[in-house]
């Protein structure tokens, strides 16, 4: 194998250097991957081959995406206008990106948006022409990479796909996906209803996207014909929706998820991973009360797309965490925060088994702190020494039911503590709510207190 500025490789070299490359990726050897793809990065610019070689090791990841998106943007500049490594390339954009992350906000790389450019302009230049397809399934792939920024290039290059060839399943599978993830999930039913009826068999790929589209459109018939064609014991449950028995998951809740998202406001904001109560494959309700303020809260019931973003280990157990697809319900539950003092880890938490309906009292923190016991009998008073004192403090929210009285609430909630004597929870803006603007002046100079850093 010749090393000269324009050595050119053989088949043979290319195709055992490429498989090497691959190996040494699947096994998670990407800086012995790295090294090998150097005499391709030196002849790619003269060797289509070489070139596409490259863009196959890229696909099967078998590089870091921080490398793998520098070797594409050294082919895209070499190859301005080689149809086949362009639309290719732009196929290859989805490996470089973190696909089940679907919150991410967009790519910051130049790449992208060069090679939607790039291929734009080619599918202008060859429409109507045979190659015209292959290069806007580049395209399509390439403007969907960019989350809402190019949403109108991306729909409109699979549109065209599902015209130049109506039979090809895989064209309106990914017009549903591109709708799913848009939260235009009626027509995401439509478009996997196409793609099912064009395949020989059953694919779950196409099953899945199908049911999460069908549910999130609330087309309750399709989305149970789905998951019990996949095996799924499940009828129809509350809010109107498929319900079956689950075990509790996790969702990276995000304030603006990309379904929700437009091109002016195209980032997830705050996120927050929380406990979801399952009700099926693809939604539930959320089970954690929030840190921040997301817009979707306890009690309120979340889609989630179908492929986790990670696992959380808890034991021997890995508790999926899924992204956040959409929100289709808010409750409108009531949240009050609270501080309090117990003797023993969770024993405020416990209160929450004596409340109405699904009203909860939810940890966020639970510490040890040691406090001026002068200061807690009257903090108003300026003290020259202070009295030490160990409390055992929780911090958290309580949330409840629309239709839970504050009053009712708080009632509940102080039957509770006399049951337990020391434990005390100060809950300020439950009281005010409640009507008792006495004690709420109270309770907020003890919530003070123990919440100040």
């Amino acid at each position: 194998m010749s090393n000269g500025p324009n050595a050119v490789l053989t088949s043979d070299e290319i195709d055992a250097i490429a498989r090497d490359v691959v190996a040494e990726g699947q096994a998670g050897r990407t800086s012995a991957a790295w090294q090998k793809i150097q005499p391709f990065r030196k002849a790619q610019r003269h060797q289509t081959e070489a070139a596409m070689a490259l863009l196959w090791i890229v696909d099967q990841q078998s590089l870091t995406r921080e490398e793998a998106t520098d070797v594409l943007s050294e082919i895209a500049d070499a190859h301005n206008d080689n149809i086949d490594i362009l639309s290719a390339l732009g196929q290859c954009l989805e490996a470089v990106r973190d696909i089940d992350d679907l919150n991410a906000p967009p790519p910051e790389h130049p790449i992208f948006q060069s090679m939607v450019a790039k291929l734009d302009r080619l599918a202008k230049l060859h429409e109507g022409r045979p190659e015209q397809e292959q290069i806007l399934r580049g395209l399509a792939t390439s403007a969907r990479m960019m989350a809402r920024q190019m949403d109108a290039i991306a729909e409109n290059s699979l549109r065209k796909l599902t015209e130049i060839d109506p039979r090809n399943s895989a064209h309106q599978y990914n017009l549903g996906l591109f709708y799913k993830t848009r939260g235009r999930f009626a027509e995401g039913v439509a478009a996997g209803l196409a793609a099912a009826s064009l395949q020989r068999e059953v694919i779950d790929s196409t099953e899945w996207n199908l049911g999460i589209c069908a549910t999130g459109a609330g087309d309750t018939e399709t989305a149970l014909d789905v998951w019990k064609r996949m095996g799924q014991k499940i009828e129809l449950g509350r809010f109107g929706l498929p319900e079956g028995g689950y075990a509790a998951c996790k969702v990276r809740l995000a304030q603006r998820p990309l379904a929700e998202r437009t091109a002016d406001s195209d980032d997830p904001g705050e996120e927050e991973t929380v406990w979801i109560e399952r009700l099926s494959p693809c939604h539930g309700i959320i089970r954690s009360v929030l840190f921040g303020s997301l817009g979707v809260d306890y009690g309120d019931v979340v889609l989630m797309d179908g492929a986790p973003i990670t696992y959380h280990t808890y034991g021997e157990q890995e508790v999926p965490v899924f992204p956040h697809l959409a929100t289709l319900a808010r409750r409108n539950y009531q949240f009050f925060a609270f501080a309090g003092t117990q003797e023993a880890a969770g024993r405020l938490v416990d209160l929450s088994g004596e409340l109405d309906g699904d009203a909860v009292i939810y940890s966020h923190t639970e510490n040890f702190r040691i406090m001026c016991a002068n200061c807690w009998r009257n903090p108003d008073i300026d003290h020259a020494e202070h009295e030490r004192m160990e409390k055992h403090v929780v911090i958290g929210r309580i949330a409840a039911p629309p239709d839970i009285a504050p009053a009712r609430l708080l009632d509940l909630i102080d039957r509770a503590i006399e049951k337990r004597r020391t434990c005390q929870l100060y809950a300020p803006d439950l009281c005010a709510a409640a009507g008792q603007l006495a004690r709420e002046r109270i309770d907020r100079r003890r919530f003070t207190l123990l919440t100040d850093n």
